[in-house]
């Protein structure tokens, strides 16, 4: 009698147990999905690079630096509104470390129709991996001997008025173009192109031959110096409550964006913002690892967006195809008093005005077609 009363409570606890099974079976995956890496490989780097670029496109500036003084302004609001360790996306050159360096995000990707922005940003990486502080890095990037006397807790005006009595060198120049490409190729194995190694040497041989006052187009340099702003004076801009949030402004900034580059976490790709793969594939790799887009800076790509009847509309498509929550924010730039009231477009301070948007709520207003032009975005920022 004992034995059979065994018996079935064996039964029953097995019952039990093959019940449980099939729920979790159906209640949840068998397998956790896969996370964001806490560091790339060269090969997964140079692969998203690949796998998720487009082909490369025209735009009429050599963009090298930012021609947004004020971009720093939003910083305090983006960092009480999102959410820590999501995911950055954006644009152009290295005011995204800015960005990044602020909301520390667990990777980034910056689109760029032009691929010479992707070789400009791969530069930026090798020059930053092999630099032990902010005043080698500036040494390197502008071919200029380090000054002695600088001390790691040199503001950006102590730094660059240091580099600015230092001329540069061409055997500097050549060293480190050779350094730069050997790091990228050698060292971590991406594959350049001969137009790549090309496009590089362009880039590097712009900041060398324009130093610090470099602007966001080369060709400009010179007559259209007193409408851009410089690389310098973009190093010493602050949030306009006083504290400078920029990569350069502090050893602890630099510290920060450099482990990103060292764990191959800003990746850059040539993607068409109107595009049919770059963005969408992003989006899929973050889906997949259950990822959501923090921020996205857009610069002022919209507006040239709107030039086409079709192009914003794909745009805003692909935007609808990322991993988005209720504090994914858009970080967009208006030029030349679109952004309302009290914004004089006549001072050169305040050309630019960078404002955010909530990219849930853009893509709701597009799907029920409240959006109808460029206006109608700037409408919905703050």
């Amino acid at each position: 009698m004992l034995a059979n009363r065994k018996q079935l409570l064996l039964i029953v606890i097995l019952g039990l147990s093959a019940y449980a099974g099939l729920f979790w079976s159906t209640s949840k995956p068998l397998v956790a999905a896969e996370e964001i890496p806490q560091q790339l490989t060269d090969q997964a780097f140079w692969k998203l690079t690949a796998d998720f670029s487009e082909q490369g496109g025209y735009f009429r500036s050599d963009n090298f630096v930012s021609n947004e003084l004020k971009f720093q302004w939003v910083i305090p609001r983006l960092k009480r509104n999102t959410k820590p360790s999501g995911v950055y996306l954006g644009v152009g050159p290295d005011q995204n470390f800015t960005y990044i360096v602020a909301l520390q995000p667990r990777i980034a990707f910056i689109f760029d129709i032009r691929r010479q922005n992707m070789m400009l940003h791969l530069m930026y990486k090798a020059l930053i991996e092999a630099s032990t502080d902010r005043a080698e890095f500036v040494s390197r990037l502008f071919s200029r001997t380090k000054p002695p006397d600088l001390v790691s807790s040199a503001s950006p005006e102590e730094l660059f008025a240091a580099f600015n009595a230092v001329a540069p060198e061409n055997s500097l120049f050549e060293a480190n173009l050779k350094a730069i490409l050997d790091s990228l190729e050698k060292q971590h194995g991406f594959g350049l192109s001969t137009d790549d190694a090309e496009t590089i040497k362009l880039v590097y041989k712009a900041f060398f031959e324009a130093g610090p006052q470099i602007t966001y187009s080369f060709s400009n340099f010179g007559m259209g110096r007193r409408q851009m702003p410089t690389f310098e004076e973009l190093t010493k801009q602050d949030d306009d409550q006083g504290v400078n949030h920029g990569y350069l402004a502090n050893e602890l900034n630099f510290q920060a964006l450099k482990r990103f580059h060292e764990k191959n976490l800003i990746v850059p790709l040539v993607g068409d913002f109107a595009g049919d793969k770059a963005i969408r594939a992003v989006g899929k790799y973050l889906k997949e690892r259950e990822a959501t887009v923090t921020a996205f800076y857009l610069s002022n790509v919209e507006q040239y967006l709107f030039q086409d009847a079709d192009n914003w509309r794909k745009f805003y498509e692909n935007v609808a195809t990322l991993p988005l929550d209720s504090t994914s924010t858009f970080i967009r730039s208006v030029f030349n008093g679109m952004g309302g009231a009290g914004y004089p477009s006549s001072s050169r301070a305040m050309r630019s005005l960078n404002m955010l948007s909530s990219m849930t709520e853009l893509v709701k207003a597009f799907h029920e077609g409240q959006i109808n032009g460029y206006y109608d975005v700037i409408r919905m920022s703050r």
